[in-house]
């Protein structure tokens, strides 16, 4: 069974943004500076840095998925391009997530490839996996390495079966990581594990934080995008894409663009959305730091899984 991973091309920026260039400077000189200079800094101090800067590439990826800081695609690509990350190919990024904002079927494993729910049929190994991560603590401890596994399982069947144009980004990202690694072995004398423990692993987690509550299963798909709300230190670490209730509305508008937006629609998103709106990530926290955020079968599902050729 193969997802659907179409989705029209968004629209580029109608001009260049200079904001958001200024993100990517932030982001990759300190990177190249932190990488260099990593052996003589203390550890802890370069996790919360290294973490900080790959969660906020992944950020500036969106953006760049999203036609976005500049008019022209190659460009905005380019920009995107580097997977600081190590494991997760831009272009695969870039088809899944455009698949994500074209299904009508948000949150439904075998449509949506961001589901984090199960389908029903799901075996027990991923179900017992997918409770280890129902909380915030679990996902936050637990679900860097097996959100990265899960993932480059997927990719590996995808490569087996040939899927399209998955060998090509898979090719494109492996010269990326060579380099890389080069960089970090070679010039800087930074081991791998010692990347992957201070700088992924920190940053895949913040990630996560963020798209921990931003959907929640409903039996209307209009009702499954959250919005977390007062969050000024993290709102800009994930480009205001905590606001995703008006960034699924208005794909199209930058990180810059989305308070105004959100301020203006506010009450209309909220109706849409039925309310789903946290005050911050400290309620976020509150919460689910123990606590499931939902089931881990999907409860809504009403159709069999759509299929690829």
């Amino acid at each position: 069974m193969a997802l659907k991973t179409g989705g029209a091309e968004p629209p580029v920026s109608r001009s260049v943004e200079g904001a958001t260039l200024l993100v990517a400077a932030l982001i990759y000189g300190p990177w190249a500076a932190l990488t260099l200079f990593a052996g003589d800094l203390p550890p802890l101090l370069v996790a919360a840095l290294g973490g900080w800067l790959l969660a906020w590439q992944g950020s500036l990826q969106h953006e760049t998925i999203h036609g976005h800081p500049t008019p022209w695609r190659w460009a905005n690509r380019l920009l995107g391009a580097p997977p600081l990350n190590l494991w997760l190919p831009y272009e695969r990024y870039r088809v899944l997530h455009l698949a994500h904002h074209a299904t009508e079927r948000l949150t439904e494993p075998g449509h949506d490839p961001e589901a984090r729910y199960l389908a029903p049929g799901a075996g027990g190994l991923q179900r017992f996996t997918a409770r280890l991560t129902s909380t915030l603590l679990g996902r936050l401890v637990l679900g860097p390495p097996l959100e990265i596994a899960g993932f480059l399982t997927d990719e590996a069947r995808a490569l087996a079966a040939d899927a399209p144009g998955v060998r090509r980004a898979w090719a494109l990202h492996l010269v990326w990581v060579a380099a890389i690694a080069a960089w970090l072995v070679g010039v800087c004398g930074l081991s791998l594990a010692s990347y992957l423990l201070l700088f992924v692993y920190p940053g895949a987690a913040l990630s996560l934080l963020r798209s921990f509550a931003e959907h929640r299963a409903d039996p209307d798909p209009a009702r499954r995008i959250a919005v977390v709300e007062q969050a000024p230190l993290l709102g800009l670490l994930y480009l205001n894409n905590n606001l995703h209730a008006a960034h699924h509305a208005f794909p199209a508008a930058s990180w810059r663009e989305l308070p105004k937006l959100y301020a203006s629609r506010r009450s209309e998103l909220l109706k849409t959305n039925g309310g789903l709106v946290y005050r911050g990530y400290g309620e976020v926290f509150r919460r689910f730091l123990l606590a499931p955020h939902d089931a881990v079968v999907h409860p809504d599902l009403t159709a069999a899984p759509e299929a690829v050729p």
